[in-house]
């Protein structure tokens, strides 16, 4: 009879990828492992302190019948803030899956990453109250407003740490799973800085010039040639926000993830969905399930083949 393996669980930051965590943790269960630790980065402190506090399944349940109204409405704007919301309302909807709980007493030893930017250092929540741990790394730079916890300007963990390993090393576990929301680039897409020039390409910049002078009356000075090319139409704050956080996360997590790096990684591609996308939570679980059990898959099978080449 196989004793069931105790993980150590680390759930990276990504926005609404987040919701991925929780169709990694329903799979973790259903194929006996427990989790003897779990530590977390924006929504991945919120998946795993969820997880941690037993209600996983209500929360999946609420979170899978939002849709995009839902989601506005637990919005709360402020414009002239350090954040494009404050987030009240939605943690004050949370608080019925994160409780009053204190985090030293949750049946699972968790830890909540945040960044403490001015002092420009991690800090781990692993005693008090889990709601207040959950809303200092969930504030996103920008979006959400940070908050000041002890004299602390605390804002998102996935800045200094997108997926936080480190925090569960002293578990004990068997395995070291780590979900991060930053999959791997493909090797069709290298990582290598790019050497490019400034200038527009000679064709373009050539029609460009001739256009300009049949426009143009004698006496008309010439126009001003553009410094770049024109923007997307559908380019959004929000859109520039997530493409800059998940460029600098991406980076970060594979770094520290080199140094200290799991038995097996979950990689949740960055495509999947937006990072304000907190509406498709059902397709995202589908997704965090999927990848995880391929993980698993994988594992178990290298596993097979080392104990028969031993």
């Amino acid at each position: 009879m196989s004793r069931t393996r105790r993980v150590a669980l680390a759930l990276g930051s990504g926005g609404a990828r987040g919701y991925a965590h929780v169709g990694a943790a329903q799979v973790l269960a259903e194929r006996g492992f427990e989790v003897a630790a779990v530590a977390g980065s924006s929504m991945g402190a919120l998946v795993g302190g969820v997880l941690a506090a037993g209600r996983l399944t209500e929360f999946a349940d609420w979170a899978s019948g939002l849709k995009q109204r839902d989601v506005v409405r637990l919005i709360d704007p402020k414009w002239a803030s350090p954040g494009a919301m404050a987030a009240d309302r939605l943690v004050n909807r949370l608080n019925d899956f994160l409780t009053d709980v204190q985090i030293e007493d949750l049946p699972i030893p968790y830890t909540a990453v945040a960044t403490d930017i001015a002092a420009r250092r991690e800090v781990w929540f692993q005693k008090g109250p889990l709601r207040s741990a959950v809303r200092a790394s969930i504030a996103i730079p920008g979006v959400i407003t940070p908050v000041v916890i002890n004299g602390r300007l605390l804002a998102d963990g996935g800045m200094l740490n997108p997926v936080p390993i480190e925090p569960t090393a002293a578990a004990g576990a068997d395995l070291t799973i780590a979900v991060s929301l930053q999959a791997p680039r493909p090797p069709s897409e290298p990582a290598a800085p790019v050497r490019a020039t400034a200038e527009a390409p000679w064709l373009e910049d050539w029609a460009v010039r001739l256009r300009q002078v049949f426009r143009r009356s004698p006496t008309e000075p010439a126009a001003a040639e553009p410094l770049a090319d024109a923007l997307p139409a559908d380019l959004r704050i929000a859109d520039v926000l997530s493409l800059s956080l998940d460029a600098m996360q991406d980076l970060i997590a594979r770094y520290r993830m080199a140094g200290l790096p799991p038995d097996i990684q979950i990689a949740i591609p960055v495509s999947a969905c937006r990072v304000m996308d907190f509406h498709r939570a059902a397709e995202m679980i589908e997704v965090g399930r999927e990848l995880t059990g391929r993980a698993l898959d994988d594992w178990a099978a290298g596993s097979r083949v080392g104990l028969s080449r031993g």
